[in-house]
């Protein structure tokens, strides 16, 4: 468990209950759900145009269709403050037009929020310098440093390292009453929308059974400032809804029983799943009922602008800019292939394909 820094600068008054959102929706006209970020504001860009949800100075133009995004907007890249900023500004404007947005919470949200930073990059802080910043970090080592140590010049210089310009600000930012802390904290991890179950990780049998109200209470309990570690728990279980693979790695046959009883507890037809990072396209598993939308788009692996489209009964793959129907009954190798061939060469997908066809038979 990574314990929330203790960052002295924060006022210690006490928050507010988690808000309770609104976690289930009838199925709209149109449905897109995008993967893990990960500061990639660029390719996020990219996609939301070629999904026709935002024009060319990113507004709202997607009309009544819900957008999904499963989390994992920080860490890895530089530009996540930004891909936050245009997911707030996107939220109003599409409940105006009859839309919705869902930016859901992912284990890097909860990490930024719990104060484990091991993937925050270097451009995130920077996102958050201002010139009063040095000064800042300057009162910061006076109150949070070694006391002991502070007159020793190697000691600051590594302290300097660990806690770089902007440091402080993206702290107070993700911490107590700060703007991003308390918009994830807002937000769903778990939302139902028609036929389709969303989440960051996946359903694990330890979690199974408890409803998506109670879910997602949990887990903005679990990110409140004050927490106890009993609460915190859901946020950090390997098996919770933030951080379970078996849905993407657990061998199909192995798993089936399970994903059908989690599709029977949630009363939807799919769950769609972001975290693990698919060979670089939306990836069906367990004959379409679980779909896996990580295609690693941000610059931090390589992958390509994609999104699953759900309209009315169909669903594709929105890869590089080409709608392919996406498989639910088999047939997955074709449709990997399709979508391989509007790659560059040498793509992951194309890497992982070869792989495919060179395995013994």
């Amino acid at each position: 468990m990574f314990v929330r820094p203790l960052t002295l600068l924060l006022t210690a008054a006490a928050l507010a209950a988690p808000v309770a959102a609104q976690d289930r929706f009838d199925g709209p006209e149109r449905i897109v759900a995008l993967g893990d970020v990960h500061g990639d504001f660029a390719q996020f860009v990219a996609i939301l145009r070629q999904a026709g949800l935002v024009d060319q100075k990113q507004r709202w133009i997607g009309g009544r269709a819900h957008l999904v995004q499963t989390g994992d907007v920080p860490d890895r890249g530089p530009d996540s403050r930004k891909v936050m900023d245009l997911l707030m500004a996107l939220a109003p404007q599409a409940e105006k037009a009859g839309g919705r947005v869902h930016p859901l919470i992912g284990n890097h949200e909860a990490m930024n929020i719990l104060g484990d930073l091991r993937y925050v990059a270097p451009g995130e802080y920077q996102a958050f310098t201002t010139s009063g910043s040095a000064g800042l970090r300057d009162r910061a080592y006076a109150v949070l440093a070694d006391s002991t140590r502070q007159s020793d010049s190697a000691y600051r210089e590594s302290w300097n390292a660990a806690h770089p310009l902007g440091w402080v600000e993206h702290r107070l930012a993700f911490e107590g009453k700060g703007k991003y802390g308390e918009w994830i904290r807002r937000n769903n991890a778990v939302v139902k929308i028609g036929r389709f179950l969303f989440l960051h990780g996946g359903i694990s049998p330890a979690y199974r059974d408890i409803p998506i109200a109670d879910l997602n209470r949990r887990i903005r309990t679990a990110l409140e400032p004050g927490a106890a570690p009993a609460e915190v728990a859901i946020a950090e279980d390997s098996l919770g809804p933030l951080w379970y693979r078996g849905l993407a790695t657990v061998d199909e046959a192995a798993l089936a029983g399970h994903v059908d009883s989690v599709l029977a507890a949630f009363g939807v037809s799919h769950i769609v799943i972001g975290h693990t990072i698919t060979p670089g396209a939306i990836l069906p598993r367990h004959g379409g009922k679980v779909i896996m939308i990580d295609v690693g788009m941000s610059a931090a692996y390589g992958g390509p602008a994609a999104a699953l489209i759900v309209e009315g009964t169909e669903v594709f793959a929105l890869h590089r800019g080409h709608r392919l129907p996406l498989p639910l009954e088999g047939g997955v190798v074709d449709y990997l292939q399709r979508a391989a061939a509007l790659d560059p060469p040498a793509s992951r997908l194309r890497q992982y394909l070869e792989t495919l066809e060179a395995a013994p038979r």
